[in-house]
Formats: C-alpha cells, sequence, structure tokens
C-alpha cells in the first residue's frame, strides 16, 4: 500500500526509530495504522532501572499528521514493565514513546506543533479554517489552549529598548509595553506608565545602549535613572507625529497671511509700498 510506505518514511524523517509498523487499513477516508514498541524494554522513569519484563499491554489511538490526503490514526499497543527494584516504589510503568507522542496525548507530537505553529501564526478561527484546508481540522479553542500551553519564550536585555503605552480601557487604564526596536518583538508589559517601574526594571535588565521613551516625561524620567548611560533617541513615528503638529499649528497661526487664489489664477498687484514687501 502507498500509504504504507509514506507513513514508514514520514517516522524515518522524523527520527522515530521505537515503533514497529504492522498492519495498515484504510476506509472511509481515514487510515489505521497498527503499531507496537520495537525497543527490548526500558528505563523507570523513578529509579532508571532497565527492565524488559512486560506485565500487560494496552492501546492507544492517537491521531498523526493526514498523508496523501487521508487522515491517520495510530492503533499503537503499549507494553507496562516490571520494575526489578526492591527499593523503587513504582511497581510497573508504561513504555515511553518520547518521539512519537507523549503520556495521555490523543494526538501524536509532530500534530500538536503543527497545530502550535497554526495557532501561533493565525490563533482562533483564522487558524480554525486554515487546519481544516490542511486535513487536520481543530477548534479555536483546541488552538488557543495549545498556545497558552506553550512556555514563555526567554529573551535577552535588547540593546535598543522602545517604550510606549497603550490603552487597556480607554481614557482609564493604561500599560507600558517594552519592545526590542531591532528585531521588532515585545519584551515586557509595565502595569502602570510611571517612571519607578520603567527604572526599576531597566536596573534589573542591564544592557540597554539605547531607549526610545517616546514624548513622554515619565519615561524620559525612567529611563534617566535607571540607565544613565544609555542614549535617549526618538523613535521614527513620534518625530513625523511631532513635525506634522509642529506644521499644523504653524499653518493655523498664520491662516490670515495666506492670501485667497483669484479665480484668472493671475496674483493681485501688490499694492504695498516698496519699503514695506519683501
Amino acid at each position: 500500500m502507498q500509504t504504507d510506505a509514506l507513513f514508514r518514511d514520514s517516522l524515518v524523517s522524523e527520527g522515530i526509530d521505537d515503533v514497529e509498523v504492522g498492519e495498515v487499513t484504510a476506509a472511509f477516508g481515514t487510515v489505521v495504522v497498527v503499531a507496537i514498541g520495537s525497543a527490548d524494554g526500558a528505563s523507570c522513569p523513578d529509579c532508571g532501572r532497565f527492565s524488559g519484563r512486560v506485565h500487560d499491554r494496552y492501546q492507544r489511538k492517537p491521531r498523526d499528521l493526514p498523508l496523501a490526503d487521508q487522515g491517520i490514526v495510530i492503533r499503537l499497543t503499549v507494553r507496562r514493565f516490571i520494575c526489578g527494584s526492591a527499593g523503587c516504589p513504582r511497581r510497573t510503568f508504561a513504555e515511553p514513546f518520547s518521539r512519537l507522542t507523549v503520556p495521555h496525548a490523543r494526538i501524536t507530537t509532530r500534530l500538536n506543533r503543527a497545530l502550535e505553529r497554526v495557532g501561533l501564526a493565525l490563533a482562533g478561527r483564522a487558524g480554525t479554517q486554515l487546519a481544516t484546508q490542511l486535513g487536520f481540522g481543530a477548534g479555536r479553542m483546541t488552538l488557543l489552549r495549545r498556545i497558552m500551553a506553550l512556555p514563555d519564550p526567554r529573551f535577552s536585555t535588547p540593546r535598543v529598548l522602545g517604550v510606549d503605552d497603550f490603552a487597556v480601557r480607554r481614557g482609564q487604564t493604561y500599560s507600558t509595553v517594552l519592545t526590542s526596536v531591532e528585531d521588532h518583538r515585545v519584551v515586557d508589559v509595565l502595569l502602570t506608565r510611571e517612571a519607578g517601574p520603567l527604572a526599576a526594571w531597566l536596573d534589573r535588565h542591564p544592557g540597554v545602549e539605547v531607549s526610545c521613551p517616546g514624548r513622554a516625561g515619565a519615561y524620559a524620567e525612567g529611563a534617566r535613572r535607571g540607565a544613565p548611560d544609555a542614549l535617549q533617541v526618538t523613535d521614527r513615528f513620534h518625530l513625523w507625529q511631532g513635525l506634522g503638529r509642529a506644521v499644523e499649528t504653524c499653518v493655523a497661526a498664520h491662516r490670515d497671511c495666506l492670501r485667497k487664489p483669484t479665480p484668472s489664477g493671475i496674483l493681485p498687484r501688490d499694492t504695498r509700498p516698496a519699503s514695506d514687501r519683501p
């Protein structure tokens, strides 16, 4: 069967060498793969002693990534081994399949990775639509749970730190977002937009060489206190915003100096004395 060969090749490409594939059957758009562990035994998760004595067997049915436009369900036979260590509190333990799936999971590790990537890229409803098109449909809450289960990414102190505020509730509650300007990623969020929390954060994370505190005086003060050696600059957005406001104020102040255009397009004659002309 062509699907059988494709599934075996996919296991080899993923480095899953502890599973032996047996019978493969296809019906109603779903391929059922019968598999069993190929290892001689396993190590006890508590004491670490290797054991090859089989106590019993049970079956798991995790879903896998689709192949050839067909869904894959693995009927995996899991062996329970007897721990031979007299001082170990665990008498039996299940055969681990760390590369294929994790305990109690209903999907394989590679299907879980695919759901995480779709969820991170598109999140809820849009991610659900893409997952359906790819053949491994998942609900929007399933994708969101996959994202929330991921550990927080570790970050290094950015060389160029951007500081700006955002409205949690417009007109009432504001917070501060810290970003790495060079690689455009969010570094941290402060619950207020005062100078003290920003200074404390900079003191705990030395290494900031350039700070972009925007136009807020509290942010500039916090940056001076927390990173006195860092250079303070204004980012492009606030530069253009400040320039636009300055031009708007200047034009509004000299509105009366603007001449009204004539219908003929000919400038009116200047009747002022020569001494008053520019």
